[in-house]
């Protein structure tokens, strides 16, 4: 079974992420901010996936990504960003910061699950 991680510091959304993916088979855990998806990063296993949101407290999307890509057993993690900010230059900051792809709030369930098929190849 794949694991996601889901990164985002609405309950709501880490509920509506999480029903999306459970419907697929996905195990899915979540994180508050960067800072928690870190440390779980770090203790758990091996997450298949990472959709984060780019506004949050205590540690923001980009830097969680700039942090996941240092870490060697996740360089190379789908990673999703899953945000309200939808301005040209935010997506090629995420892009520069190894991003693999950008889904605009409020999404669609079927719009996350296309780039989720796309991202996973």
């Amino acid at each position: 079974m794949k694991t996601v991680l889901a990164v985002d510091d609405s309950s709501t959304m880490r509920m509506a992420v999480s029903m999306v993916l459970t419907s697929l088979g996905y195990d899915v855990m979540t994180a508050n901010d960067g800072c928690e998806a870190l440390e779980k990063m770090r203790k758990n296993r091996r997450f298949n996936l990472i959709i984060t949101d780019l506004n949050m407290p205590n540690m923001d999307g980009l830097s969680l990504i700039k942090e996941t890509r240092k870490m060697v057993r996740y360089d190379s993690t789908p990673i999703l960003v899953l945000t309200t900010e939808g301005d040209a230059d935010k997506k090629e900051e995420g892009r520069a910061a190894g991003a693999n792809d950008w889904i605009e709030k409020p999404f669609k369930p079927q719009r996350l699950i296309d780039m989720i098929k796309k991202v996973e190849g």
